[in-house]
């Protein structure tokens, strides 16, 4: 059997990450990990690998070859950077304007200029979930709560805001509760979305007593998966649940479920169903 190829995991923030560089340690798969400063988790540091900047291109791709590295992961959270205050080495100075050029046009058209920045060094660009294998959200009900007529009324209208949104490059994921849009995501992100909802009057949303509404989540129509795709993980259950929300979900096999187990013990504790629409 041919051993699988050394991987370089571009890190950003939260789980997803963590999630992918313990998939390889548990696999038998080299990996190195190049941790965003800013922005990667600190359990990070156990393997392998470099502090960089988002801007120190050139270090990084130094970093990969030298490592020998033949294919690379991005996966995590990056915010938007404010392009004035980067600091670049020499190669993401020659990069930078292309950069710029870009993200001016949208973050989807930023994120293909970065994969074609890799790939034009030669290496294959996978996306998490061929790491994770087998880790995306499932059609129908992941665990014991089961969502009524209604409460999927109200998530495949979720749905259905989120991929306009992201036709329009805007965000994944959207709240609609009792039919009414509460909340969209942008540049906040999900986790600040949530809270968003948790803040609103408690009569346009559910409670601990009555849960109602969804969150949905599903990729931009014009992203690439193999860096962008949509998560679902245990703070996601639990911040829609503080949220008074009856559930979460996704379009089945375009979602990304980290630690299966812990979500759906989450979310059966908290009396939240995790739906995979389609599929």
């Amino acid at each position: 059997m041919t051993a699988p190829a050394k991987l370089g995991l571009i890190a950003g923030g939260g789980a997803l990450p963590v999630s992918v560089a313990a998939r390889c340690e548990a696999e038998g798969r080299p990996v190195f990990v190049v941790r965003l400063a800013g922005f990667a988790d600190p359990h990070l540091a156990r393997y392998p690998g470099i502090d960089a900047g988002m801007a120190e291109i050139g270090r990084t791709l130094s970093a990969l070859k030298k490592a020998g590295c033949e294919a690379v992961c991005f996966a995590g959270t990056v915010n938007r950077p404010d392009f004035k205050t980067l600091k670049p080495d020499f190669k993401g100075a020659t990069l930078l304007p292309g950069i710029v050029a870009a993200a001016a046009k949208g973050d989807d058209a930023l994120l293909r200029k970065i994969l074609s920045i890799f790939e034009g060094e030669g290496y294959a660009v996978l996306g998490a979930d061929d790491i994770l294998g087998g880790e995306t959200l499932p059609a129908g009900a992941l665990g014991a709560v089961v969502p009524s007529q209604t409460h999927l009324g109200d998530l495949k209208k979720a749905l259905h805001v989120a991929e306009k949104s992201g036709e329009l490059d805007i965000g994944q994921g959207a709240v609609v509760c009792d039919g009414l849009v509460l909340a969209v995501e942008a540049q906040e992100g999900t986790d600040a979305m949530l809270m968003r909802v948790a803040g609103l009057p408690a009569d346009l949303r559910g409670s601990d007593a009555a849960r109602k509404g969804a969150l949905g989540k599903a990729p931009k129509p014009i992203q690439d998966l193999r860096v962008d795709m949509p998560v679902i993980g245990t703070r996601t259950v639990e911040l829609a649940a503080a949220a008074g929300l009856a559930g979460v979900g996704g379009i089945a096999g375009r979602v990304i479920v980290i630690d299966r187990p812990a979500v759906i013990a989450a979310a059966d504790r908290l009396g939240l169903y995790v739906w995979g629409e389609g599929g």
